[in-house]
Parts: structure tokens; sequence; C-alpha cells
């Protein structure tokens, strides 16, 4: 058994559709996937999109992005929450895992997460460019803060339940950036206006509280691998079309027994 990682599928443009589409159906049947988030802002190609992974890999594991939560051509919900609540049903009814899941020693664990502006503040530029302060709505007026707080406070039980199992090796994912020093000192800086709203430190916290060997990613469309301070961070983001040169656009396992 293998456990592959991808996220960010941005499954909206042709190219990354086809290349979903083009995933044997018989090479993987005994593996599990993780989808670290940004499938689509389109609900139903979310859905399209988990149902072909059901139908290649033998386990299939998922938490929603900031892409996922958009309501461009969404008419069926009040906000972002609701379109979250609908994403975990409609995972639950495909029987893609949305929860802690343990087998053999082997426990899986999906972080939920936002940005809290602990990486930084967002300057003009990005006020102004960043499509999350358009195109997701929140309830009651809530901000980035609050909505951070209310998906971190969703991991608590999980993390319990995985804490009071037996010990054994752990994976956690998340779709949004556990500590900012993942990203590569390599990057420009001009590119680093998106800092901000890459993540949340505390998620960090949330990961190291749980005992993860290996936590993955997404989000960024930076493909890395590094272990900082025993815990080794994996993104393997498929990214856009043009993004060549930052994303391999191919599985990568994370993982065998």
């Amino acid at each position: 058994m293998r456990i592959f990682a991808t996220s960010d599928l941005h499954v909206d443009y042709e190219a990354n559709a086809r290349w979903l589409q083009g995933i044997s159906e018989a090479d993987f049947r005994d593996d599990y996937v993780i989808v670290a988030g940004d499938i689509s802002h389109s609900f139903s190609q979310v859905e399209t999109a988990l149902e072909l992974f059901t139908r290649r890999f033998r386990q299939v594991f998922y938490v929603p992005g900031n892409h996922d939560l958009w309501l461009r051509k969404e008419s069926d919900f009040r906000h972002s929450i609701d379109k979250f609540d609908a994403l975990m049903s409609l995972a639950a009814d495909l029987g893609v895992h949305t929860s802690y899941y343990r087998e053999d020693g082997l426990s899986i664990v999906p972080l939920l997460g936002w940005y809290d502006y602990s990486f930084g503040r967002p300057g003009s530029i990005l006020s102004s460019a960043w499509a999350d302060y358009r195109q997701c709505r929140w309830p009651d007026g809530q901000d980035d803060a609050t909505v951070t707080d209310g998906f971190l406070n969703r991991n608590k039980p999980v993390i319990e339940a995985a804490r009071s199992a037996e010990p054994g090796y752990r994976i956690s994912f998340s779709h949004f950036l556990p500590r900012i020093d993942v990203m590569s000192h390599r990057i420009p800086d001009r590119k680093r206006y998106v800092y901000p709203v890459l993540g949340t430190q505390r998620l960090d916290g949330q990961v190291r509280q749980l005992g993860s060997a290996l936590h993955v990613y997404g989000h960024s469309h930076v493909n890395r691998n590094v272990t900082i301070d025993g815990i080794t961070y994996i993104n393997n983001a498929f990214g856009y079309p043009s993004e060549t040169r930052i994303a391999a656009k191919r599985l990568v396992s994370v993982f065998q027994q």
C-alpha cells in the first residue's frame, strides 16, 4: 500500500481535468490518495473529481481549499461555511474521508485551516488582487481571523481522537501552510506579497500536538519536501497549467508499507 499526495488540481482548467481523467483505473487500486484542497470553485466539478479518485484509489482523503469555498457561480449557498458543510456531506456520501482515519498503526488526520495574518499583514497589492476577498462570504460579518479560529476549533476533537489511539505513524494534511518557513528561501521578494494569506502558524501547533511524522499541505503551488524540527512537510500541488517550473504535475508517493 502506498499513499500518494496531490493538491491544487484546479480542474476548471481543461488541461488539468484531462490529467485527472487520465490517471490509471488499475495501477492504484491498493493505494490511498490525499487531496489537499483546491479542486475547483464549482461544486459539481469537485463532485466529479472526487468520484474519479474513488474509482482509482482504495481510500481517498480530502480537505477543502479556499477555491473550493468560492461562491462565484453558486447560488444555493448563503455563505462559504454553508458550502463547506455541503462539501463535507458530499465527501461522506462518496466514501471520501474528511476526518481521522486509522488502519494497522497508521493514522491519517485531515486538519482544517485558513489564514489569520500570522505570516504578515497584507499590503495594497494583495488587498486589491486576492480573489478570496471577493469570492468568499462569511456568516455574521466574520473576518479571516474568526474564520481561522472556527476551522482550527473543528480540528480539536479530531486531534484528541488521534492522540487517544495507540501510538503509531501519523500523517496529517491541510490545504493551508502550517508555517511560513516551509517556503523556499529562493522565492523572490517580489513574489512574497502573498505570504500573509498562505496559512497560520497556529496550524503547526496542532500538527505538533498531534505528533505527526509527516504533514502534507497545498495552497502555495510550490512543490516542496523539507524536514523542520523532526517533521517532514510535503507540498505536491498540481497548480495552474502555466506553472511548470514550481509544480511537478504528477502524483507523488509520500508513504509506503
